[in-house]
């Protein structure tokens, strides 16, 4: 009996030729290799939050048209986390409004300013702020 389930076992390493051998010895050096890298860039092509690409746009700068703030509200307003949503689509259209405002202190557009800046860093997009 233990013949007849002896002949269907593959056979061992030592019965195997020496170029089937490291054939195999190859093959189980390069899957590894290939599983580690297909996994791990498979993270950078995951589409990211659009709130979060709003989030890079420089927002603290005199440079933005009325049509960016429109495109750049959108891209808020399509986020996924509540909180990043809010705070950039208010201040997107605070920003609009002071466009054409006068005769105002700016406090109202820092305080969202920072509500914003809190929101983006939360979820690992810091504000760009840095032009």
């Amino acid at each position: 009996m233990s013949d007849r389930l002896a002949a269907h076992w593959p056979p061992t390493i030592r019965n195997l030729s020496t170029r089937t051998r490291r054939y195999m010895i190859g093959t189980a050096a390069v899957i590894p290799a290939l599983l580690i890298g297909v996994l791990g860039s498979t993270h950078h092509g995951a589409p990211q939050d659009s709130g979060l690409v709003a989030c890079a746009y420089p927002l603290s700068t005199q440079d933005v048209s009325a049509a960016d703030y429109r495109k750049i509200r959108a891209e808020f307003a399509g986020s996924r986390w509540p909180d990043l949503r809010a705070a950039g689509t208010a201040y997107v259209d605070l920003a609009v409004q002071l466009l054409t405002a006068r005769g105002t202190d700016g406090y109202q557009t820092v305080w969202f300013y920072q509500r914003l800046s809190a929101a983006c860093a939360e979820h690992g997009q810091p504000l760009n702020g840095s032009t």
